[in-house]
């Protein structure tokens, strides 16, 4: 027994130790999660214990543990790698779909504070505190609204201290070589410094009662142009900047004729003797000739400037309309020919590249989420569905299985890199998901609702004759609006035509399901409704006051009715060759505020030194007042002037609401150089050359790149197609059943799309389909959401092959314009 015991214990326990191993091994092998393990560990001990007691089976158990152990930290490493992995690839994606250009470090604190830049409320924060940085300037001296500089100075430092957090939160997510060699971030730390030494000079000498200048306001724009989130503010800039150079020559050569001109005219004219209006000499003084002629290429003094001479011997004119000719219809076309050419060749230079970038950090995304499978590299099913969820939370399931469906064409169970790669542009095309439904007396009266009757009142509201009929009606309520009010025929027939667009309504209602008519974008629908409501109320209530013969309100009424003239627009949408103009103006809408920053960082500049410069020196009264100073605005030296004779005096640089109007009227350049004659008189002449640059980068060039852009714009719209992620979106969305075509969607059906534009009667087809339209469907947006930016992207990118992956991330982002530039580029057959 002595011998028995150790030896069948010893035997009994080499049975048991290598399944106790085995299982051991299992818990790294064949477990596939962390509750199996522990189940094997317990099986494994209660096995050894049971055959050979728990001090024989205590190495095993260690070894299990310890095997347990290092599972345990090689799942959640592997989970929260996973995570980091997704977090990584999200913001890469949502880089390329948001058209970012930041390179940021990758560890997962700085991902963390990446996402936490990006998000919506630190954006809606800087640009407040833009704004209000901005707008200290109505509140500083000179002020709209004086504060004291205490006050002013504490919300310039509140908001200096925000964009210095701003910019250390921008430091923490990217690398700091990256971070000191971008010019951005080197401006705004200059500005913020210089800022800070001109408050505290301009306070010290305000302590001790003497004024000196703000000159640090002027570079409040800096904030606006150089944070990330203005890039498209920058981008002007930028195509400003890499135009002057053609310009520059251009401009040159322009100031040469006006000189030869100006040397030419005070030759011929400045020994007659002649004299202007006001009686000055004429033509006497080659720095006031050359003036005069600059005005003169802006049309803006013509014909008093050649009066003079003109009066004197019929000849002379030959001189002002060869003048005209050569320097305001040839120099000024071809400033804007080599405006828009640049302007055009930079613009896709710009986005060429953003293109390239987009690639680039897809590329990287793929290639963090890549597993192999046979001989490719792909996304898995699950993994790319989080992705997109965690780059679009809002998308619904239905939303991104049809992407899914587009990107994994063969039902594979994962996503290729061709195909991964399009991931950004699909979700930047708004896929519209439309839900159709019963109409509610389809289901609460069906007989009655589908009786023929009824069947023939929803043909009638449906087809197009009824828009037509309701468009004439229009046309008519207009001309009577027109009509003297007075007239109690006029007066009955306003109770008529209101009585005819309730009908309308009632009649719409009936046939449309009632939430479908009221969707969300269904713009006209509510403003019909706003208007005849208003009408209606309006109406009554003017009713009323006249029968109390109180008051009369017929004036409101006139502003409501006539706003029913605005469903003309409608009209006009209608046709093909309008539509695509209409289009093209709302595509260029969002746009629009590109050029807003621009003009606005332009007048701010302009405004500040104006401000500095001419405050004060021209000042506007009441014409109540009877004051000496009130006819020469305050200065004696505007007397006798064209200025005071004007009654420019509210024209000043006195505050900056002022200042903008000024700027303004010099934007539109008619009457522009009698401004600049008045305020040369209250300071000096040179002060006309304030008014000439603001001229220059105004007017010749801004609204001249402006003019580029919309000519572009129209280019694209005229020339451009569908792209082909949208084709193959539509293709998807066809296959599996569920698209809905656009006209259909203005057949009035749909819960989010209803209008009254439709096809002609349907028939028993037409009903049969209606019936058979029920549940969810999808369709593209219409293209008159997209944007120019958009689309010009679209085109260059239809000129680089899918499989080219462009230069390295380093060679685009220091390359410059024509480092990019094809050689052999397609846009010009394009547009």
């Amino acid at each position: 027994m002595v011998n028995h015991t150790p030896l069948g214990g010893v035997m009994k326990t080499k049975s048991v130790r290598p399944r106790a191993q085995c299982l051991a091994q299992g818990v790294d092998s064949q477990a596939s999660s962390l509750s199996q393990s522990i189940h094997v560990c317990s099986v494994s001990f209660q096995l050894c214990k049971s055959v050979g007691g728990e001090r024989g089976c205590m190495n095993d158990l260690k070894s299990m543990i310890v095997k347990l152990l290092m599972f345990v930290d090689k799942l959640f490493y592997w989970d929260w790698k996973d995570e980091q992995d997704l977090l990584l690839a999200a913001a890469y994606v949502s880089d390329a779909q948001y058209n970012r250009n930041v390179p940021f470090e990758t560890s997962p604190q700085a991902i963390r504070f990446y996402y936490f830049y990006n998000h919506w409320t630190m954006q809606v924060a800087t640009y407040f505190f833009i704004c209000v940085d901005l707008s200290l300037a109505l509140f500083e001296e000179p002020a709209l609204f004086p504060l004291p500089f205490l006050a002013t100075s504490i919300a310039e430092v509140l908001c200096l201290t925000a964009f210095f957090g701003r910019l250390v939160h921008f430091a923490k997510v990217t690398p700091q070589v990256v971070f000191w060699k971008d010019t951005k971030n080197i401006c705004i730390v200059v500005t913020i410094v210089l800022t800070l030494i001109d408050l505290i000079i301009y306070g010290s000498l305000e302590a001790v009662n003497i004024h000196s200048v703000r000159w640090s306001r002027v570079l409040r724009p800096v904030f606006l142009i150089n944070f990330p989130e203005s890039r498209q503010i920058r981008r002007a800039f930028r195509s400003i900047r890499n135009t002057l150079p053609d310009i520059l020559y251009v401009f040159l050569l322009f100031m040469f004729s006006v000189l030869m001109f100006s040397l030419m005219a005070l030759k011929l004219f400045g020994d007659r003797g002649l004299k202007t209006v006001e009686g000055s000499p004429y033509f006497t003084n080659i720095l006031e000739i050359a003036f005069e002629l600059y005005v003169l290429v802006t049309t803006a003094n013509s014909p008093d400037v050649m009066m003079p001479a003109y009066d004197f011997n019929w000849w002379y004119s030959l001189y002002f309309i060869t003048y005209v000719i050569i320097n305001t219809y040839i120099f000024m076309s071809v400033f804007l020919a080599v405006v828009y050419n640049n302007y055009r060749k930079h613009l896709k230079n710009e986005i060429r590249k953003l293109v390239y970038l987009k690639r680039h950090k897809m590329m990287e995304a793929f290639n963090i989420l890549k597993v192999k499978v046979g001989t490719e590299f792909v996304v898995e099913e699950a993994q790319w569905k989080r992705l997109a969820q965690v780059v679009a939370p809002d998308i619904s399931s239905s939303h991104l299985e049809l992407l899914l469906r587009i990107s994994d064409e063969g039902q594979k169970g994962h996503v290729d890199k061709m195909n991964f790669l399009r991931l950004a542009d699909l979700l930047n095309i708004r896929v519209i998901a439309v839900n159709i439904k019963r109409h509610p007396l389809e289901a609460w009266v069906p007989r009655v609702y589908q009786s023929s009757a009824s069947l023939w009142v929803q043909k009638m509201v449906r087809h197009r004759a009824f828009v037509w009929v309701y468009d004439i009606i229009i046309l008519i309520n207009a001309i009577f609006i027109a009509l003297d009010e007075r007239n109690p025929f006029i007066a009955y027939a306003e109770w008529l035509f209101l009585s005819l667009y309730i009908i309308e309504i009632l009649l719409k209602l009936y046939t449309y399901e009632p939430r479908a008519y009221f969707g969300r974008r269904q713009f006209w629908n509510w403003f019909d409704v706003l208007i005849i409501i208003a009408a209606l109320v309006a109406t009554v209530a003017n009713t009323t006051i006249q029968s109390a013969r109180k008051y009369n309100s017929q004036q409101i009424l006139d502003i409501v009715l006539i706003l029913r003239i605005l469903r003309l627009l409608r009209v006009i949408v209608s046709i093909q060759r309008f539509r695509v103009i209409v289009t093209t103006l709302i595509n260029i809408g969002p746009t629009m505020l590109t050029f807003g920053g621009l003009v606005l960082v332009v007048y701010y500049v302009f405004a500040i030194i104006g401000m500095e410069v001419f405050h004060g020196k021209v000042r506007f009264f009441d014409p109540n007042f009877t004051t000496p100073d009130a006819p020469v605005c305050g200065n004696p030296a505007l007397k006798d002037s064209a200025f005071a004779r004007s009654r420019y005096c509210k024209n000043n640089f006195n505050d900056l609401a002022s200042a903008f109007v000024v700027l303004m009227e010099l934007t539109v350049v008619n009457q522009w150089h009698v401004v600049a004659g008045g305020f040369a008189l209250v300071t000096h002449q040179a002060a006309k050359l304030y008014f000439i640059g603001f001229h220059i980068v105004v007017v010749i060039l801004i609204v001249n790149i402006f003019i580029a852009f919309i000519l572009e714009a129209f280019f694209v719209a005229y020339s451009l197609e569908k792209s082909e992620v949208e084709t193959a979106i539509e293709k998807k969305i066809q296959e599996l059943g569920v698209g809905i075509q656009e006209e259909d969607v203005q057949d009035g059906k749909l819960i989010d799309n209803v209008d009254a534009k439709d096809g002609g009667f349907s028939g028993d087809d037409g009903d049969n389909k209606r019936k058979a339209l029920k549940g969810l469907y999808f369709r593209i947006a219409s293209k008159k959401y997209r944007t120019v930016d958009a689309l010009l992207q679209q085109m260059f990118e239809s000129e680089i092959a899918p499989e080219d992956e462009g230069p390295s991330l380093d060679e685009i982002l220091n390359s410059s314009p024509s480092d990019i530039y094809p050689k052999t580029p397609s846009f010009e057959n394009s547009a």
